[in-house]
């Protein structure tokens, strides 16, 4: 198993699996006072968590599906990234796309972190691509009889 060094300045234990087979981790707000969230409006929730990922892994900040569900709040830009060169404090961006004021209370968790492994590219510029079956086929084209 991967470690990652993580420090914790929040109140709360530190993010773990659920499960056996849960693959990503809930991330709980970390503030000295209730925040209200406005409909449509966007706020950038502290975690008091720092951590640095090896070289390869991203960490991908995620929306939990009962908040969504329940009360329309969910990660603005999802999945959110953290690059294993960020050392600064892990923030949730969410926004309520619910109809009603959310509260947000220390401690409530607010998103899932799921640890994924990536690989770097190099883009080389051509002026053709290779011929596939489905070609330029997008946004629905794939399946039709």
């Amino acid at each position: 198993m991967t470690q990652v060094q993580i420090i914790n300045k929040s109140q709360h234990v530190l993010p773990g699996y659920e499960t056996p087979s849960s693959a990503g981790m809930d991330l709980r707000a970390s503030i000295e006072a209730p925040m209200h969230m406005q409909p449509g409006e966007r706020a950038l929730v502290p975690t008091g968590l720092y951590m640095a990922l090896p070289t390869g892994y991203e960490a991908q900040v995620r929306p939990r599906s009962g908040l969504a569900f329940k009360n329309g709040v969910t990660v603005l830009n999802a999945p959110g990234t953290i690059d294993a060169d960020y050392r600064g404090e892990i923030k949730v961006m969410l926004i309520n796309h619910g109809h009603e004021i959310f509260t947000i209370n220390n401690g409530d968790r607010i998103a899932q972190m799921i640890i994924a492994t990536y690989a770097q590219i190099e883009l080389i510029a051509v002026h053709t691509l290779d011929a596939t079956e489905r070609g330029a086929g997008g946004f629905g084209s794939t399946g039709k009889n």
